[in-house]
C-alpha cells in the first residue's frame, strides 16, 4: 500500500508534539487519537492526511469523513500546504452526508434508486411527513395526534439508531406510545411517497450508502479506499458506525479522531457508545491520547477537569496548558437575570477597552430563550451581536421558495416542491392547486412528456389575481429549464425565476425588498458551479447558516459580539467566554435529567462551552428567576448553582452581581410598621 521505512525527517513532523507525532505517522490498522479540547485535532488530522500521501498513498484512495463540509476544505489546505505534493485535492472529503450523495449518484441502481433524484432538507421531510399524516386521517383533530415535527423525529431517531420503532417511542417519545399503529402507517406511506418522487431524505443517504455497502458495487466501493479517516467520532450515530464497519472491515485501516468528553448530540441520535466501544469493535486499535492543550490558560483548564473528571464513563486523560498563567475563570453570582445582564454588558464593554474586540467575546446559553434578557440589555447600550443556533438559512420560506423551483426543474416529479409553488401563487388556494396538478398530469400523460412539460403546456385555468403569475412561471420554468442538449448554469437559472418570485413577494413576505436580495446573494452563491443538481445537493447537505431573518439593521460598527448556543459554540474559541444561567435546572437542563446518559452528557455540554475560553472565562447564574406571568409580578423562584460546579469552586473567584443594589429592609420598623397595620385591619373588622 505504501512503501515501509523510516519516517521521513521533514520540517513540519518536527513541528508535532510526540503524540500528535505518533498518531500522524501510524501505519495500518485502526487507530483511535482521544483528542482533548484544543490539543491540535485539526492540525493531527491533517497532518495524517498529508503523512500518508508522502508515504505512497494515492490521494483518491483516501476518504476523510467530517461534520461540515468547512472542515474538510479545511484539512485538506492545511494538508496541501504541508507537502510539495499537490495532489490533496484528489482526496475523498466531505460529510458522510455528501460522501454518501456522491456514491448513490455513481452507483444507486445497485440498491434500486435512480441517479437523479433530489435530496430532501429537515424542513421537506416534516412537511411532507405532515401531508401523509392529514391524508391518512391523523390530522382531523378528533384525537391528539403528535405534530408533523415530532413524527419525523421518531422516524429520524429509530433509523439512526437502529431500533425498533417501539423501543425509541417507550424511551424517547412516552407519550407517544398510543399511536404505534398509526406511526407504522405514516412511515410506510412517507416511504412509498418518496420512492415514486425518486427523493431522498437525509436518514436515506445514509441507509442507501450502508444497503450499497452488501453489493457487489459496495465491494468496489470499499476496495476504492486504502484509508478511511473520521473526525468528530463521538458525534456518530450506530447507522454511521455501522457505515464504517461495513467499509472497512474489522482490521481497516481506520483512523477515527474524537473526544468523548465533547459527546453532546444525543439528542441527534448521536451515541457516545461508538467511541468508548471502538477498540472492542475494531480489535487491535492503537490508542493515542492528546492531552496538551494550546487554548486555554492553566487556570481555565484546572476548572474544566475538574468539572469533567467527576464523570466515571471517559476515557482517562487530564488536559495540561501549554500557555503561560493567566487570571481565575470568575464564578459570579448575580441577584437576578437583570443583574446578570448588566455584569455581562460591563464585563464585555470593560474587555473592549482592554483591546479585546468584541467579536473576540462570546456568551454560550444552554437553550436560545436564555439570551433573552442579555439581548434586550446588548439592545439599549448599543452594543450589537450576532446570534447563533436559531433559524437556518435554508429554513427561511424565501429561500424554500426558490429551492422548490429548482427542484421542480431538477426531478420533475417533486411533489412537495409543486405544493410549495402553487402555495405562493396569489389566488391558488388547495382546491385550485390540486386542479392545476390534475390538468397538468393529465395533459404530461396524453403527450408522453414528464409533468414540468405537461404543466407548461396546458390549458391555462386558474382565477384572474392569479393568471399572470401562473404564465410569468410556466415561461420562467421553460426557460430556465433549457433544452435535452444544454442546461443553462444554476446562477443563470435562479436570475431567470426571479421575476415570478418578485411578483408574490409582496403578499408572500415581510421585507419582501430584503429577502430578494437573500436570493440575489444566493445566485451569486451558485455562479460557482455549472450543475444545477450538484449546487442543490451542496447547499441542502451543508447550508450557509444566515439570512436577513437573523439580521437587524446593519450596523456601522463592524465589530459584534457572539451569543451563541453552546451546541453551535462547539469547534469555536474566543478570548473571553460568557456562560450564563448556569444554575440547576439550566445546566444541566431539567429536560434532560429523565434521559439514560442525561445528566453526564450534560456535564459534558459544561466542560464544552468552559475550554471555549482563551483567556478569559466568567460562569455566572441568577438567584432569582421571575415568574413573569403577569405585567409587575414579583413573584420568582430561588435557583441552586449548577450541581457541577458546586464542588469545584476553589477553581474559581467567587463574586457578586446586583446583590449590593438590593437595600436591606430595617427589620425592627418593618415589623412595627406591619403589625400595626394588620392588627388596625383586623380590629376594624372584628369590632
Amino acid at each position: 500500500m505504501f512503501a515501509r521505512g523510516e519516517t521521513p525527517q521533514t520540517s513540519w513532523l518536527d513541528d508535532l508534539n510526540p503524540d500528535q507525532r505518533r498518531a500522524v505517522t501510524h501505519r495500518d490498522g485502526p487507530l483511535l487519537v482521544v483528542a482533548g479540547a484544543g490539543s491540535g485535532k485539526t492540525r493531527t488530522l491533517a497532518s495524517r492526511v498529508a503523512w500518508l500521501i508522502e508515504q505512497g498513498t494515492p490521494a483518491e484512495r483516501i476518504l476523510l469523513l467530517t461534520f461540515t463540509r468547512r472542515a474538510a476544505q479545511e484539512m485538506m489546505r492545511r494538508a496541501g500546504s504541508l507537502i510539495a505534493d499537490r495532489s490533496t485535492g484528489r482526496v475523498w472529503g466531505g460529510t458522510f452526508h455528501s460522501i454518501a450523495n456522491r456514491l448513490l449518484r455513481r452507483h444507486g441502481t445497485a440498491v434500486a434508486i435512480d441517479p437523479g433524484f433530489t435530496v430532501l432538507d429537515q424542513g421537506d421531510t416534516e412537511a411532507m411527513m405532515g401531508m401523509v399524516r392529514t391524508e391518512l386521517g391523523f390530522g382531523d383533530g378528533k384525537v391528539r395526534f403528535p405534530r408533523a415535527e415530532t413524527v419525523a423525529a421518531i422516524y429520524s431517531r429509530t433509523v439512526n439508531e437502529q431500533e425498533k420503532l417501539d423501543k425509541v417511542v417507550r424511551e424517547r417519545f412516552p407519550w407517544c406510545a398510543e399511536h404505534g399503529e398509526g406511526l407504522k402507517q405514516i412511515f410506510a406511506t412517507y416511504r412509498s411517497r418518496k420512492l415514486d418522487q425518486q427523493v431522498l431524505d437525509y436518514d436515506d443517504l445514509l441507509l442507501y450508502w450502508w444497503a450499497l455497502l452488501d453489493t457487489a458495487a459496495g465491494a468496489t466501493v470499499a476496495a476504492g479506499f486504502d484509508h478511511v479517516l473520521v473526525d468528530e467520532y463521538q458525534d456518530t450515530n450506530h447507522l454511521q458506525a455501522a457505515i464504517l464497519t461495513r467499509l472497512c472491515g474489522v482490521g481497516g485501516n481506520i483512523t477515527v479522531v474524537g473526544d468523548d468528553a465533547q459527546a453532546i448530540y444525543s439528542f441527534r441520535a448521536a451515541s457516545i457508545v461508538n467511541i468508548s466501544r471502538f477498540p472492542a469493535d475494531f480489535p487491535g486499535t492503537a490508542v493515542v491520547t492528546l492531552e496538551e492543550n494550546y487554548r486555554s490558560t492553566p487556570q481555565t483548564l484546572a476548572a474544566a477537569n475538574a468539572v469533567i473528571t467527576a464523570s466515571a464513563e471517559l476515557y482517562p486523560k487530564r488536559l495540561r496548558s501549554s500557555r503561560p498563567a493567566g487570571p481565575l475563570p470568575r464564578l459570579v453570582t448575580c441577584f437576578d437575570e437583570a443583574a446578570q445582564a448588566d455584569f455581562v454588558c460591563d464585563t464585555v464593554l470593560a474587555h473592549r477597552e482592554e483591546g479585546i474586540a468584541l467579536h473576540d467575546q462570546a456568551v454560550l446559553f444552554r437553550t436560545g430563550h436564555h439570551s433573552d434578557g442579555l439581548e434586550l440589555e446588548l439592545a439599549r447600550r448599543h452594543i450589537p451581536f450576532v446570534k447563533y443556533g436559531g433559524l437556518k438559512f435554508l429554513e427561511a420560506a424565501h429561500v424554500k421558495d426558490l429551492l422548490a423551483l429548482l427542484r421542480i426543474l431538477d426531478n420533475p416529479r417533486d411533489g412537495l416542491a409543486w405544493h410549495r409553488v402553487c402555495d405562493a401563487i396569489p389566488g391558488v388556494g388547495p382546491a385550485t392547486a390540486v386542479r392545476l396538478m390534475n390538468t397538468a398530469t393529465a395533459t404530461a400523460t396524453s403527450d408522453g412528456t414528464d409533468l414540468l412539460t405537461g404543466f407548461c403546456r396546458m390549458p391555462l385555468d386558474v382565477p384572474v389575481q392569479a393568471r399572470a403569475a401562473v404564465n410569468e412561471l410556466r415561461h420562467a420554468l421553460t426557460e430556465a429549464r433549457g433544452t435535452a442538449e444544454w442546461e443553462p448554469g444554476p446562477a443563470v437559472q435562479i436570475d431567470r425565476l426571479l421575476p415570478f418570485l418578485a411578483m408574490v413577494a409582496d403578499t408572500r413576505y415581510d421585507d419582501a425588498a430584503v429577502r430578494l436580495g437573500d436570493l440575489e446573494h444566493l445566485a451569486g452563491l451558485a455562479a460557482g458551479y455549472t450543475n444545477r443538481s450538484r449546487f442543490l445537493t451542496e447547499l441542502t447537505l451543508d447550508p450557509p447558516v444566515s439570512t436577513s431573518d437573523l439580521a437587524g439593521p446593519p450596523h456601522l460598527d463592524d465589530d459584534y459580539l457572539v451569543l451563541s448556543t453552546i451546541h453551535s459554540a462547539k469547534g469555536g474559541e474566543w478570548d473571553a467566554v460568557f456562560v450564563i444561567h448556569a444554575a440547576d435546572g439550566n445546566i444541566p437542563s431539567d429536560m434532560a435529567l429523565g434521559d439514560p446518559g442525561g445528566v453526564e452528557e450534560e456535564r459534558r455540554l459544561l466542560y464544552v462551552a468552559m475550554t471555549r475560553a482563551r483567556d478569559h472565562l466568567h460562569v455566572s447564574f441568577p438567584q432569582r428567576f421571575y415568574h413573569r406571568r403577569f405585567g409587575g409580578d414579583d413573584r420568582h423562584s430561588y435557583a441552586p448553582l449548577s450541581r457541577f460546579l458546586q464542588p469545584v469552586t476553589e477553581h474559581f473567584e467567587t463574586m457578586v452581581a446586583g446583590l449590593d443594589s438590593v437595600p436591606e429592609p430595617d427589620a425592627a420598623a418593618a415589623t412595627s410598621s406591619g403589625t400595626d397595620t394588620v392588627g388596625a385591619l383586623l380590629a376594624s373588622l372584628f369590632e
